[in-house]
């Protein structure tokens, strides 16, 4: 999958940022294992505490409050706030609760908030509910995430 993105960037001369909170880092990891990467992954941001997605990202304190740290407005802020502060034109964002803590009955263990975003402007958001054990559950969530850029390159049409 990671190899398809790099495909996708590579010929539309785009570079990828990452944001990750519950995977910490295994997208990131699951790119760089792609050997010429570096031409189409710019960095990777792992925020794992409010305070990170809030320093390192610029998510607004008020929408960690107000909505918590998995939440779609954190994940679509920490996707534009990877993108102001990389050199890429488009980003990953991965906010979720990976168990076998931290659930409750508004945000169960498996739920999952991604962000998409491009320089142009675009922003999507969508949120998951996986199954598994926390390894099982992040491992969907970097596949999505990953499933999500080619969606989001696909909705930009190539200029010639």
């Amino acid at each position: 999958m990671a190899a398809k993105v790099g495909v996708n960037l590579t010929a539309r001369g785009w570079m990828l940022v990452t944001a990750e909170s519950c995977t910490g880092g295994w997208a990131g990891q699951a790119i760089t294992a792609i050997s010429g990467s570096s031409a189409w992954y710019e960095r990777g941001f792992i925020t794992y505490s409010n305070t990170s997605k809030h320093e390192m990202l610029g998510v607004q304190k008020t929408t960690l409050d107000q909505f918590g740290a998995v939440s779609p407005q954190t994940a679509t802020e920490m996707a534009a706030g990877a993108l102001n502060r990389s050199y890429a034109q488009i980003s990953i964002a991965i906010t979720g609760i990976a168990g076998p803590d931290g659930g409750t009955a508004e945000k169960p263990i498996g739920m999952v908030c991604f962000g998409w975003a491009h320089k142009n402007g675009l922003i999507r958001q969508e949120t998951y509910y996986f199954n598994g054990n926390r390894e099982t559950i992040r491992y969907q969530a970097v596949i999505t995430a990953l499933q999500g850029v080619l969606k989001l390159i696909d909705e930009i049409p190539l200029i010639a």
